[in-house]
């Protein structure tokens, strides 16, 4: 069977990782000196309590290419072929990272390696579906050319959205882009934030969270016409807002799948405490 290999930006739920035994590779939190891998060194809940107070905004970094060596060696030793799905490389060195640690073992093993790695658009729960999709093809028993192309042809159709309390944190880490636009202009609004072609996109700025976490419902409304929906909740350090939005797309749509799940610190650095997000794709 193909394994599939992805990164601690996926927020994937720890039971589906286990279910469909998925290898998440970890990114890094740096506060000042310390380094930390996240999920491995550092919680959420202690990434969240540390966040307020640092007297540096903390940094994200992809892992080391021996760190990708490190997973994908014992895999390929024992005969697997491995489908690796990461964030995007507009936004992180991640894929790099990956690629960098295939070339060395392609080297070592002095052959081809029956290693994939995808470059995808997406992150956080919408690499998680996309790993999802995957995996279950993988358990089906499908090739792994055949499970690519099943992620390829998932790409197109998901759906990632953000509602940030502040704009801050996105430009503390960096990673604000066109999002910038809305600096300036979000006096009593909050910033609603799409990812689309691996970048970050001010979406709209509704006038108050409740008309934001509204919003996000109507959209999802929109763009599901009705079709069965894939979709993921992810929040950081707002179960309650989670939980009304959960309980609201479960009585509006007919759901396959859907999760609700923490934003961790490879993302969280950037939206900072309070984000919601909403992922999902329609059959």
């Amino acid at each position: 069977m193909v394994k599939i290999v992805t990164d601690s930006s996926v927020h994937l739920p720890f039971d589906e990782r286990k279910k469909y035994d998925i290898t998440v590779v970890p990114l890094h939190a740096i506060f000042g000196a310390k380094d930390y891998r996240d999920e491995v060194d550092l919680t959420n809940k202690q990434f969240y309590e540390m966040l307020p107070t640092a007297k540096e905004h903390p940094k994200t970094s992809q892992p080391s290419a021996g760190e990708f060596a490190e997973v994908y060696r014992p895999l390929l030793e024992a005969g697997k072929e491995i489908v690796s799905l990461h964030l995007p490389s507009k936004l992180s060195g991640t894929y790099a990272s990956a690629c960098a640690a295939k070339e060395q073992l392609a080297s070592q093993f002095k052959n081809a390696l029956p290693l994939t790695i995808v470059d995808t658009p997406w992150l956080s729960m919408a690499l998680g579906l996309l790993c999802l999709a995957a995996a279950q093809a993988a358990q089906a028993g499908k090739s792994r050319d055949e499970i690519v192309a099943t992620v390829n042809a998932l790409i197109p159709k998901l759906n990632l959205i953000f509602v940030l309390d502040t704009l801050e944190y996105l430009k503390r880490g960096g990673r604000i882009g066109a999002a910038s636009a809305m600096l300036g202009t979000l006096l009593n609004f909050k910033p609603m934030l799409e990812v689309r072609n691996g970048l970050i996109e001010p979406l709209e700025k509704p006038r108050s969270r409740a008309k934001a976490l509204n919003r996000l419902l109507e959209i999802l409304d929109e763009r599901a016409q009705g079709k069965t929906v894939h979709a993921s909740i992810l929040h950081a350090q707002c179960p309650a807002d989670a939980d009304m939005l959960a309980k609201q797309i479960r009585a509006r749509h007919n759901c396959a799948e859907f999760f609700t799940t923490e934003i961790g610190p490879s993302i969280g650095c950037h939206t900072g405490p309070n984000a919601i997000g909403l992922a999902f794709y329609t059959e």
